[in-house]
């Protein structure tokens, strides 16, 4: 098929791949603009997809808007047999949606209705679901309300936003291989608009650490915001992030150290966290944390 691929971030870049490897003849990448980033935020940094399919050869283009009749124009005259679109980052207008013949295929990561919108993952995870996944969906209008044409699934266990994000972005890839194998064969089903949850963007303000909740809830905090923005508390001035942790069989009294291997009281029960991150220093796991770090029971976080 003559495609066009639309997508940004790592996440995107399986997908983009398994396009290539099936074959299939990728016309044009659309992602976003490059930004600040680099030392000092002075060089401008292209996405991953971006740089992925500069090394495959295939042309770029990262328009800020879709809106203009212009843009719409270009994208139209690609002549594509269909859009594939992952994570891309701009809201596609009607005459996007209507341009490819087989219109325009979205690898979203998440078991639709559930979650729809900008943070699936993290929303999942945070939420407490047992299962995720990633659907495939026929985009129309609406925010990931389009009918779905393929699922997979797989469970949450213990895994970080970081470590989902990774395993779902390789299925997605290969379902959406297999979905264009067999585009003709599929029946679409339409989504239930009445079970249909939001999965809003992050906000950095929801990354403190509150040790008033349940021990459970705040595990399932920390995994959902590692490795970004990262969950955090701090100590004595010191700000600190929590990038994996788990429950310890301990209680006292809210945000309290509760022993000598870091163990601190929730609103019910305890937690451990077993990888850590000092502003400015890299990540590193609980023993080596505490080697540079002394922090004596009785200490309370705040």
């Amino acid at each position: 098929m003559r495609i066009i691929f639309m997508g940004s971030p790592e996440f995107a870049v399986p997908t983009l791949q398994a396009l290539v490897d099936a074959a299939h003849e990728v016309i044009c990448v659309y992602t976003q603009p490059p930004r600040p980033g680099g030392r000092r935020g002075k060089e401008l940094t292209k996405t991953p997809v971006h740089q992925l399919a500069e090394r495959l050869g295939i042309e770029v283009r990262h328009p800020t808007s879709l809106k203009s009749a212009e843009e719409q124009e270009k994208f139209a005259a690609l002549d594509p047999d269909v859009a594939v679109v992952a994570a891309y980052g701009l809201i596609l207008p009607q005459p996007i949606l209507d341009a490819p013949k087989r219109g325009c295929l979205n690898v979203h990561a998440s078991l639709l209705p559930a979650w729809r919108g900008a943070a699936p993952i993290h929303r999942s995870i945070m939420a407490g679901d047992e299962l995720t996944g990633v659907t495939i969906m026929q985009m129309e209008a609406g925010l990931d309300t389009g009918p779905m044409l393929a699922t997979v699934r797989t469970p949450v266990e213990d895994k970080t936003t970081g470590e989902l994000t990774e395993e779902l972005a390789e299925l997605g890839a290969q379902l959406m291989v297999g979905t264009l194998i067999d585009l003709d064969a599929l029946h679409a089903v339409e989504q239930d608009d009445e079970a249909a949850t939001y999965a809003k963007k992050i906000d950095k303000a929801e990354a403190r650490i509150d040790w008033s909740r349940p021990a459970a809830e705040v595990v399932r905090h920390i995994h959902g915001l590692s490795p970004f923005p990262g969950a955090w508390f701090e100590m004595e001035g010191l700000r600190v992030k929590v990038l994996r942790a788990e429950l310890a069989e301990a209680s006292g009294e809210a945000g309290t150290v509760l022993d000598g291997d870091l163990a601190i009281a929730c609103g019910e029960g305890a937690i451990r966290p077993a990888r850590l991150q000092r502003a400015g220093k890299p990540a590193m796991d609980l023993a080596e944390f505490l080697r540079g770090n002394a922090i004596e029971k009785g200490a309370h976080l705040t």
